[in-house]
């Protein structure tokens, strides 16, 4: 199979970047100066030229407080981007995986949400995001929408900001009324694989299993790391974010259960291979 990953300098296209080896397909991770999305002339004669069985649409504007003073520049990514990668999927007879988020929920259920729970989207990110699902939906019937939470691999990432930060520093702050699940970039990736080779077509959950606020964390991530710095907890108004968060956003992988089983592990468990990752580098 030839598949085209999007976004391919994110967290999510390196990793597929880094399993290619362990696949017999061919992946080609594309950055967005390598493709601009929102250029359909430039997607179609990339589609042209390659051919490719499967598209995973994981390129996006994902700067969530940015958006909301910049909301053209989101829609325009990822709707009018998401509608180019759609039409050229359906045009090549290509299967998608647009790649989605937990902000497309409001936080207000208290529970974790399935895929059969109604969208509410509280900022512009959302809003963007749960748009482009709408789109690819009306123009792709090879369709796979694929919801995940607070994503963290090789790249910048919160993980990589609380460790430079307490080497840095003794004491932190962190948010403790914003409630979801990390997912390891990497775990992420091999379930995509595994869904891609399929014709099993609908909206999925993907992210590591059980819950956890940033604050708690943050505190995991620096006892896995051996570190030591005091950490504070703090709300959401303290901290004096631009955009709208939900409060509760963890994700139930209901459609996975349903179908073949949640092979997810725990945050925690992930969250160990990540830590002895980095450190392998260091």
């Amino acid at each position: 199979m030839k598949i085209i990953v999007t976004g391919g300098t994110g967290q999510l296209g390196r990793a597929f970047a880094a399993l290619r080896d362990g696949y017999d397909d061919q992946i080609f991770c594309l950055s967005s100066r390598e493709l601009d999305v929102t250029n359909p002339y430039q997607v179609n004669s990339l589609f042209n030229q390659l051919q490719p069985d499967a598209v995973i649409h994981a390129g996006a504007y994902t700067a969530v407080d940015k958006a909301e003073t910049n909301a053209d520049e989101a829609f325009r990514v990822n709707v009018v981007g998401t509608r180019n990668i759609a039409a050229a999927c359906l045009s090549h007879d290509s299967k998608l995986v647009y790649i989605s988020t937990d902000y497309v929920f409001d936080g207000k259920h208290g529970r974790p949400y399935t895929e059969f729970d109604q969208p509410n989207p509280l900022n512009v990110y959302g809003k963007s995001k749960l748009e482009g699902e709408k789109i690819a939906a009306r123009i792709c019937h090879q369709l796979f929408i694929v919801r995940t939470s607070w994503l963290y691999g090789e790249g910048h990432n919160f993980v990589r900001t609380i460790l430079k930060m307490a080497r840095e520093r003794d004491f932190l702050t962190i948010v403790n009324d914003q409630t979801g699940t990390p997912t390891y970039s990497i775990d992420l990736a091999r379930a995509i694989m595994s869904l891609v080779d399929t014709c099993e077509f609908g909206t999925y959950h993907m992210s590591n299993k059980g819950q956890c606020t940033w604050y708690e964390f943050a505190k995991e991530i620096l006892r896995l790391a051996g570190l030591d710095a005091e950490v504070k907890p703090i709300t959401t108004a303290e901290f004096a974010l631009i955009a709208s968060r939900p409060r509760y956003s963890v994700l139930r992988n209901y459609m996975l259960e349903l179908t073949g089983g949640d092979c997810f592990r725990s945050w925690q468990e992930a969250l160990a291979d990540y830590i002895t990752t980095i450190n392998k580098k260091i």
